[in-house]
This record gives structure tokens, C-alpha cells and sequence, in this order.
């Protein structure tokens, strides 16, 4: 399956894991990959992504003629360094309504897969460090991955360990 998305990775715990990017045309989903680029995500594909579910986990990649590639509005189709492919772990949408100071914990199905779902105003500054505190507190609530002494949830066995 191709979705109209971005897809951007972390390696965490040592695994990749990444963020699907979703949202309407000119939501900010490019812009936001730019700024997580040099937050130090990378790039596995920009504005289309290859899904497939492999032993319940959900994977993506680029299509071939988009792999490394990343459209900087006003600039133009830059190339960036990609990853091949990365398991996606969580769904963030580039939202234009305002969004919950206190949000429940959300899931999204994609291709058969429940996962965990956030919204981000793409153009905040803080939007790269909160896509980065969502990948690595996956599984709990965004006010439960700000807590002091949060178990954190970066790796599946909720130890928290990210690196």
C-alpha cells in the first residue's frame, strides 16, 4: 500500500523506529522533516510511503523514484541520506485545529496495525523535540512521558532504555 506521507526514523534501543507523517497537502509534514532532519531523525521517505505488515509489525520505505529525496518548499527537490526502510511505531498528524493541552492516549490503524497516534502543529518550534518524546515514550499518554520518573516506555519491554 503507498500512503501520502513522510516517514522519518530514530534509532532507538537499538532498532529504527519511525514516525509516519501524515496530513492534508501543505500541512507541514515536509516542513516538519526538515527540522527533525536536523534534529537528527532520518529521512526514509518524503511524501509517499510503501507500507507492508511483516509478523504483525508495519514497515515502510520509499518508492524508488522518491528514495533520498525531500521537497523543501521554495527550494525545490533536495537530496538527503535515507534509510532503506524502518518499522513504523507511531502516527503523528500535522494538525490544523488546536490540539488538547492533555490528550488521552490515542491508536490509529494502518494496514492492519493499531498504533499509537499523536498531533503536532508542524510549525511550532517545539514540534521535532515532541515527535522525538512520543517515539521515545511510546505506549503512554503525552502527559505521562513528561513525568519525572516516567518508566518511559523507549523500548517494547518499558524499561527505557533508548539507547
Amino acid at each position: 500500500m503507498i500512503l501520502h506521507a513522510g516517514f522519518l526514523a530514530l534509532r532507538l534501543s537499538g532498532y529504527w523506529r519511525g514516525a509516519l507523517i501524515q496530513g492534508p497537502s501543505g500541512a507541514g509534514k515536509s516542513d516538519l522533516a526538515l527540522k527533525a532532519l536536523d534534529a537528527g531523525f532520518h529521512l526514509v521517505a518524503d511524501d509517499r510511503v510503501i507500507v507492508w505488515c511483516s509478523g504483525g509489525a508495519l514497515f515502510g520505505r520509499a518508492p524508488a523514484p522518491l528514495a533520498g529525496l525531500i521537497e523543501a518548499r521554495g527550494h525545490g527537490v533536495v537530496r538527503e541520506p535515507r534509510l532503506a526502510l524502518a518499522e513504523i511505531v507511531l502516527v503523528a498528524t500535522c494538525a490544523e485545529e488546536v490540539i488538547e493541552r492533555m490528550p488521552e492516549l490515542e491508536t490509529i490503524e494502518v494496514a492492519g496495525v493499531m498504533l499509537p497516534h499523536v498531533r503536532l502543529n508542524p510549525f511550532e518550534t517545539s514540534a521535532t523535540a515532541k515527535l522525538r518524546r512520543a517515539l521515545q515514550h511510546l505506549g503512554h499518554s503525552p502527559q505521562q512521558a513528561y513525568q519525572a520518573g516516567s518508566s518511559g516506555g523507549g523500548d517494547r519491554l518499558g524499561t527505557g532504555d533508548t539507547h
